[in-house]
């Protein structure tokens, strides 16, 4: 009854998400893939602090499918797919509630995050970390060193979708080592950690490869040692931990401790349910290491959590019978949170005003520009990039949001930044520049006059001639 309750919500959900928007951080990474297919250079060409992994697998999106909104569904909810056949795999030698329940689980989570939440960097790491640990697993059971293999390749292309994964990476390959010595010592250790390692290093050496030949390497390491590990890494941070919709987190973390409990009572408790409550130890430090709370980036945890969740069903477990009915309960709550959750997601009421925004823009930049004209947007996610995607329209620099203008200024990086923004917009004037109202992490309008440059050639160079709810539209004075 329960995994019908939950097959019943994903295919709702599901069916209601079919006509959800492109939004928020996916048609930035869709314009990036767009400039890199065109020939961009990652990082130096483009700024931005994700990792090359992200970049690859929306430029593969783009070439197959294309940018718009039905691919976008599409890619998303495969992905899900792969995600919760992952889970299946993990919990399958629980039983089939297990396996269907976990992984029906996970896909309720995901869907009833909205639309905003599709395709996020946090849920595209789940399936390569489930496979991660299921090759570890299926090792430790004596499937051979293919599982090794495959779990370290899965491993390796984790890390250049999020570095974090590295955390889960190393962990995994510290129980390789540790187990492969006690059982054969030295000999059998060194094997079975070098298939590890090597097929880890695959998916990096081959981003830092194609970023050397694209001749992006160097900027890739500027803009990571010298501004995302010492300055973003700390932007935005919450004072204390929040957990968003923390009723549904509630009833998830009760019901894996409840099934790990009948797990331990009924004497099953294997190398397999203590692998993946090393994933669950690792979702919370992916989420807290992080530090800005973002919901999205509770999805590994989600991930794992789902793992154990009907683990507690194994119809060889001897656990008291009260045991059982207090897991049910607690996971028939847990299912009613969250299609409440899913119910008012489904609608994606602010996502598609965003959508409709975008379309705004498009028509009032479209209408303005000639051919190889260029667009300056002033944004962090409001849209821009994604108008400029649809228009097939470029930035004069390399800079597709404006956040990192306003934040330790006083650090040589960010002040290197807004002079190159500068120069770029004295060397390649654009005839439109986009001013959006809402900064991040805080600021209107008025954070442009803490760059005195920048306010000084948009009152002397542009005029406004736009004005929306939410930005601003300048053109350059006398210019036909």
């Amino acid at each position: 009854m329960l995994v019908s309750g939950f097959a019943a919500l994903v295919l709702a959900l599901a069916w209601r998400s079919r006509a959800w928007p492109l939004v928020h951080d996916a048609p930035i990474l869709h314009y990036i893939a767009w400039r890199i297919a065109d020939g961009a250079a990652p990082y130096r060409d483009v700024f931005d602090m994700n990792q090359p992994g992200v970049y690859a697998l929306h430029v593969a999106l783009l070439q197959t499918l294309g940018p718009g909104d039905t691919a976008w569904r599409a890619f998303d909810l495969t992905w899900l797919a792969v995600s919760a056949v992952a889970i299946a795999a993990l919990a399958a030698p629980w039983g089939a509630a297990a396996a269907f329940g976990g992984a029906l689980t996970f896909a309720a989570v995901h869907l009833a995050g909205g639309a905003w939440q599709a395709g996020q960097r946090d849920f595209l790491l789940c399936p390569f970390l489930l496979v991660g640990v299921l090759g570890v697993t299926r090792w430790l059971e004596g499937r051979g060193r293919l599982s090794l293999a495959c779990s370290g390749a899965a491993m390796g292309a984790a890390v250049t979708v999020k570095p974090h994964a590295g955390i889960l990476a190393a962990a995994l390959g510290l129980v390789v080592i540790v187990v492969a010595a006690r059982v054969g010592g030295v000999g059998t250790a060194a094997p079975a950690t070098l298939t590890y390692a090597a097929a880890a290093m695959a998916a990096p050496l081959a981003m830092v490869v194609w970023l050397a030949l694209a001749g992006g390497l160097g900027a890739w390491r500027q803009t990571v040692f010298e501004y995302l590990v010492p300055l973003y890494s700390r932007l935005g941070r919450d004072a204390a931990w929040a957990f968003h919709h923390g009723e549904v987190w509630l009833g998830l973390a009760l019901g894996a401790a409840l099934s790990t409990a009948r797990v331990v009572w009924g004497r099953r408790f294997t190398a397999r349910h203590a692998l993946v409550l090393g994933g669950i130890a690792y979702g919370v430090v992916h989420y807290v290491a992080q530090g800005k709370f973002w919901e999205y980036h509770l999805h590994p945890l989600g991930a794992f959590i789902a793992v154990l969740l009907f683990a507690g069903f194994d119809p060889r477990l001897a656990a008291p019978r009260w045991t059982a009915a207090a897991l049910s309960l607690v996971l028939m709550v847990t299912l009613v949170v969250l299609s409440l959750k899913g119910v008012e997601a489904a609608p994606a009421g602010w996502e598609r005003a965003k959508a409709a925004q975008v379309d705004e823009l498009e028509r009032e930049l479209a209408r303005r520009l000639g051919p190889g004209d260029t667009v300056q947007v002033l944004d962090t996610s409001d849209g821009g990039a994604h108008a400029l995607l649809r228009l097939r329209v470029r930035e004069p620099t390399r800079f597709i949001y404006d956040f990192h203008f306003f934040h330790d200024v006083e650090t040589p990086f960010v002040r290197a930044l807004r002079a190159e923004l500068v120069r770029g917009l004295d060397a390649r004037p654009p005839r439109l520049i986009v001013l959006f109202e809402r900064g991040w992490p805080a600021g209107g309008y008025e954070r442009i006059d803490a760059f005195p440059e920048l306010a000084d050639r948009l009152a002397g160079r542009y005029e406004i001639v736009s004005v929306s709810p939410s930005y601003r539209i300048y053109a350059k004075r006398h210019d036909p």
